[in-house]
């Protein structure tokens, strides 16, 4: 008797996207199907952004289908949606690898695949590499059309409109999808957030759309006129591709990201007719197909490894707070005594810690949405009004908003209070998201305040200090993940400007630490002195302005100084050797050595990895202290 084979799954047919061209559209349905339970699963073992790839499976179907690609570059916004992406182009049997050392990359990566044209991981860049390769093949350089997937709340940031106002103006043929999910990291904020959200909030809408997808075509042709009549009156009123067309693009939408029966037509439409820029708006929800993802307060943006059937995320268990949670809780009790410190931040009010500080004072505390550029003009301006704003932006972020830093803070010495999370390596983000140049790009401008928190307790003092200190703009880093389990202070006690610590006493070598690498830097003073090598260990505090006064003193009373920190060259170490080499200290023989990041950028891994390949582990301080000896790092412990 003969039984009927199971179907081999249509996910195991599709190598590359140019498979899903031998596909039906119904084929296409069960496709996507195969492809979010693929992601779901990935995810669950490696970790990562699930909730935004979740809401993009069908579109990301549609738009291999539809376009050419890797001929058609299609660039993804962020990145934090491309899991299904490369799902899709040839890299399934990797896609357990995500975010691993060695994996791949949690976000588009022009070295990885040839499907992924332009590399991101910061929002709002998309329109602009679509137009520069749209622009590239008119005159020329690699054929193809460009696509460009940005979402609603990346809209918000102003580099996305000025991409849009340039295409406008260029009228070349270009696509932008923007997928409307009504949820960024955070709620979008701001008035395009307002006016996308309209289409949701009024019953119009909602009916004529049901309407549309239900009813219309069961109506008399009369009538199926009269709704395609009043749904394009409807378009023009509620949304009105208004606010696109007068930017110069053709306005197509809203369409339903989830009906493929919506989106193959129209992407088929538009690639066959657009002779200049087109926006096309998706509607999609982040997490979709996913009770636990959909369920979640942030869809599912960003898990740990988590177990299919329930969603709950394992968790490594942690005695010590995380130093974010660390900042909020101490911004916190300032602010209960100082009702002139108030908070902001682009887009990220549970990564820093102030969606606990706007529970508590929800009037005080600024989501700007994904724009760190008025982030830092905005707290100038309210610092110049009078109040005492701390600015929590992610180290790597920050970077976005240096002119304004430069120019609209520290010319004017603004007292700014600049939190910068996330400083030094970040494990699995990997180079788009490391903290390694803030404090190159802070302790060279004139008159700020540079702090580097060694453990969770100092991190309350230098909040305290921050809140304390009215002379101008002052910063203090921190980075991700958990404080080292030190007792923690009652209450911050502002420290004193460019004063730093000693907490180990010795003779022939100095480790000067600045930021959490102060534990390595004891570890290696211990094995050091089973070497018989004498060492200091001091705590630097401040990158800028230095400890003149014990940075010469460890000089002058030590065979050699090692610096230590987790930043980029051209940071505290080379501030250090300029003192050292002004005061004349290197022609008295001191033997010097800066400890920095390596010049490269360090793909993903753990953070343990990712310091290791740094040689910023104990034992690595250690080999580094011997070589400036000269002593053999290799022979037996004293």
């Amino acid at each position: 008797m003969m039984t009927d084979r199971p179907a081999t799954p249509l996910l195991d047919r599709v190598k590359l996207p140019s498979d899903l061209k031998a596909l039906s559209d119904r084929e296409l349905h069960q496709l996507s199907a195969e492809l979010r339970a693929e992601t779901i699963s990935a995810v669950s073992v490696t970790g990562g952004h699930l909730g935004a790839g979740l809401g993009v499976v069908e579109l990301t179907v549609a738009l291999h289908a539809v376009f050419d690609t890797p001929r058609d570059k299609l660039i993804w916004d962020v990145g934090h949606q491309c899991y299904p992406h490369k799902i899709l182009t040839g890299r399934r049997d990797r896609i357990r690898t995500l975010r691993m050392e060695g994996g791949l990359s949690g976000f588009t990566k022009r070295s990885e695949s040839p499907y992924d044209p332009f590399g991101a991981a910061h929002s709002s860049t998309s329109i602009s590499a679509a137009l520069g390769f749209a622009m590239a093949a008119e005159l020329g350089g690699d054929p193809g059309d460009a696509i460009a997937v940005i979402g609603d709340g990346a809209m918000s940031a102003g580099m996305a409109f000025e991409a849009m106002n340039n295409a406008g103006h260029l009228g070349k043929r270009l696509f932008v999808i923007l997928n409307d999910n009504e949820m960024s990291i955070a709620p979008p904020v701001g008035a395009l957030s307002a006016y996308l959200s309209k289409l949701y909030a009024e019953p119009p809408m909602q009916d004529l759309k049901q309407m549309a997808k239900g009813f219309v075509g069961l109506l008399p042709q009369p009538l199926q006129d009269g709704a395609k009549r009043a749904k394009d009156m409807l378009k023009g009123m509620a949304v009105g591709g208004t606010l696109f067309e007068s930017l110069g693009f053709d306005y197509v939408g809203p369409i339903d990201g989830h009906d493929l029966d919506q989106l193959l037509p129209v992407l088929r439409t538009v690639k066959a007719r657009a002779t200049g820029p087109v926006l096309i708006h998706v509607l999609t929800k982040k997490g979709k197909g996913y009770a636990p993802a959909e369920a979640a307060r942030d869809k599912g943006h960003a898990t740990g490894k988590f177990d299919v059937m329930t969603g709950v995320q394992a968790k490594a268990p942690s005695n010590a707070p995380s130093y974010t949670k660390v900042f909020a809780q101490s911004l916190i009790a300032e602010a209960e005594r100082d009702a002139r410190i108030v908070a902001v931040t682009a887009a990220m009010p549970d990564g820093t810690g102030l969606d606990l500080f706007a529970s508590r004072f929800p009037k005080r505390c600024f989501d700007v949405g994904i724009a760190e550029q008025h982030a830092v003009t905005f707290s100038a301006g309210l610092a110049a009004g009078g109040l005492k704003p701390f600015c929590a932006i992610y180290s790597t972020f920050l970077q976005r908003g240096y002119d304004q830093v430069v120019h609209d803070v520290s010319i004017q010495r603004l007292p700014v209070r600049f939190a910068i999370d996330r400083a030094g390596l970040v494990g699995a983000d990997g180079a788009t998201h490391a903290g390694a140049f803030d404090i190159g790009f802070l302790a060279n401008l004139p008159g700020m305040v540079v702090m580097a928190a060694a453990d969770e307790a100092e991190l309350v003092h230098m909040v305290a200090t921050a809140a304390a200190h009215d002379a101008g703009p002052i910063a203090f880093r921190y980075p991700r993940g958990e404080g080292v389990g030190v007792e923690m202070p009652a209450r911050g006690v502002p420290l004193q400007i460019g004063r730093g610590r000693i907490l180990r006493e010795g003779s022939r070598v100095a480790i000067l630490s600045f930021g959490t690498r102060l534990g390595e830097s004891l570890k290696a003073a211990e094995a050091l002195g089973g070497r018989g090598v004498s060492v200091t260990v001091a705590d630097a505090r401040f990158a800028k302005p230095l400890d003149r006064d014990l940075i010469l003193r460890l000089a002058q009373g030590h065979e050699a100084l090692v610096t230590v920190e987790e930043g980029a060259i051209g940071g505290f170490g080379s501030h250090v050797a300029q003192l050292l080499a002004e005061a004349g200290v290197f022609d008295r023989g001191l033997k010097f050595r800066s400890l920095v990041l390596p010049d490269i950028f360090i793909d993903q891994a753990s953070p343990e990895a990712m310091y290791r390949l740094a040689g910023l582990e104990a034992a690595q301080i250690e080999a580094r202290v011997l070589e400036a000896l000269g002593v053999a790092v290799v022979g037996k412990r004293a």
